[in-house]
């Protein structure tokens, strides 16, 4: 509840590699790359790209591995976990962003959505899809006329 989150918008810098990690558990990992720009004195300038380490997990996981390429922009929305480790008596601090939500950047272009097949594998930690209601009853038959 109180962890950090954050969202990214950039460029998928490689492809999305997928692994099984066991009891049906697959987690898709990727690096996105977040280059700002400013306008200034009448052109575009851009900073310092940064790079990130983005992991998505079980039903995300195997979504993104699809859908993702290299080169697509994306937003990225997830918690920021630090890893902190010690290298010849020196600490050391990574950080990746484990992500909830991910999809392409519309402000880049235009994609179009598929929803999945309604059953997912047990043990997913979200929720299966559900089919979309169709409209009935006098709205749905005038706006089919």
């Amino acid at each position: 509840m109180y962890d950090t989150q954050i969202t990214l918008t950039g460029w998928i810098g490689g492809e999305v590699t997928l692994r099984d990690v066991g009891e049906g558990r697959q987690v898709a990992s990727f690096r996105v790359a977040c280059t700002p720009t400013r306008f200034r004195d009448g052109e575009w300038i851009k900073g310092t790209t940064s790079w990130h380490t983005v992991k998505a997990w079980g039903r995300l996981a195997r979504h993104a591995a699809t859908s993702l390429h290299s080169g697509d922009p994306v937003v990225v929305h997830g918690r920021l976990v630090a890893d902190a480790w010690e290298r010849d008596g020196k600490p050391q601090t990574s950080f990746e962003v484990v992500a909830s939500a991910v999809g392409h950047d519309l402000s880049q272009g235009t994609t179009t959505f598929a929803r999945p097949a309604p059953l997912e594998a047990p043990g997913d930690d979200q929720p299966v899809a559900q089919p979309v209601a169709q409209p009935t009853g006098q709205a749905g038959e005038q706006a089919a006329a």
